[in-house]
C-alpha cells in the first residue's frame, strides 16, 4: 500500500464494460514521508479507481496490483490501482 494525494480526475469516452460508472482519480504518490505536506509530492502520477469519494488534495491510501481489484470480487475489473482509504492524519 502506498500514500498518495489526489491531484485531478479523469473521464473516459470509451472503456471496457467492466469500467462503467468508474470514478477515476489522478493521484501523485508520496515519494518521501518528509515531503508529505509539500506540493508537488515528487512521486509518480497514477490513475486509480476511487472507492472512497475523495476530493482534490486529499491524502489517500492506494492499493496496487491484484489487491486493487479485490473489493469487486467476484466481478473482474481491469485495473491496476484503487483508492482504498481516505487518510485524515499521518503520525510517525
Amino acid at each position: 500500500m502506498k500514500l498518495a494525494r489526489t491531484i485531478g480526475s479523469m473521464t473516459l469516452s470509451k472503456s471496457h464494460p467492466a469500467m462503467a460508472n468508474a470514478k477515476l482519480r489522478l493521484v501523485e504518490v508520496v515519494d518521501s514521508i518528509e515531503r508529505i505536506d509539500t506540493e508537488p509530492l515528487g512521486g509518480d502520477t497514477i490513475v486509480a479507481w476511487d472507492l472512497c469519494g475523495t476530493g482534490m488534495g486529499d491524502l489517500v491510501a492506494l492499493a496496487e496490483g491484484p489487491e486493487a481489484a479485490q473489493p469487486f470480487k467476484p466481478d473482474v475489473k481491469p485495473l491496476d490501482a484503487s483508492i482504498v482509504a481516505l487518510l485524515d492524519e499521518v503520525e510517525l
